[in-house]
C-alpha cells in the first residue's frame, strides 16, 4: 500500500502533474492517518505526522513522488454580507459565539446551511446568498500554519 505522508501547498506544484484526484468535503480533509481512494482508483494511506486541514489545490506527495490532488467538495453553504464592516463584524461575532465554522470570502462571510442561524443572520439584517462550494473555513484559535492543525482529539 502506497502512503502519503507529506503535503505540497497548493500552488506551489504543477497540478496537471497530479496522478490522480481526491474529492473530499471540509470535514473528510481535517485528517492525520486514513485509506484514501482517488477518482482514477489510486488507492494510498494519508499518514501524516499531525493532524492537518487539507485545502482545495494541495498536493499529497505519494512514496517514489507521484502526486495526488486533493479537491474541495461542493457543500451547501450560506454566503452573507451585511451593509457595513462594523456590521459584518457584529454577524461574525454572532457566529463565533455559537462556534460555528466560517469562511472569509472577500466582503463575506459563508457558513454551512443551518435554518436557524440563516433565521438569526437575517433578523440581523444580513443578505444571505445559498451557495454550493467547497467550504475552506478558517482555522481558529488553534491554527498555526497554512495546514490548520486542529485542536480535536477524535479526528485521525
Amino acid at each position: 500500500m502506497q502512503r502519503a505522508s507529506e503535503i505540497k501547498a497548493a500552488g506551489s506544484w504543477n497540478e496537471a502533474a497530479a496522478i490522480d484526484r481526491v474529492v473530499l468535503d471540509a470535514d473528510e480533509r481535517h485528517r492525520r492517518r486514513i485509506m484514501l481512494t482517488g477518482e482514477r482508483g489510486t488507492k494510498f494511506l494519508l499518514d501524516l505526522p499531525q493532524t492537518a486541514a487539507l485545502r482545495d489545490g494541495d498536493g499529497l506527495i505519494l512514496e517514489g513522488g507521484a502526486i495526488v490532488g486533493v479537491a474541495g467538495k461542493p457543500e451547501s453553504l450560506v454566503e452573507f454580507v451585511a451593509a457595513s464592516a462594523h456590521e459584518l463584524a457584529r454577524l461574525a461575532w454572532h457566529i463565533g459565539n455559537r462556534h460555528t465554522d466560517a469562511q472569509v470570502v472577500g466582503n463575506a462571510l459563508r457558513i454551512r446551511r443551518d435554518h436557524v442561524l440563516e433565521d438569526t443572520l437575517s433578523g440581523l439584517g444580513a443578505r444571505l446568498t445559498p451557495i454550493e462550494a467547497p467550504f475552506e473555513p478558517e482555522p481558529g484559535a488553534y491554527g498555526h500554519d497554512r495546514h490548520h492543525h486542529r485542536h480535536n482529539h477524535n479526528s485521525g
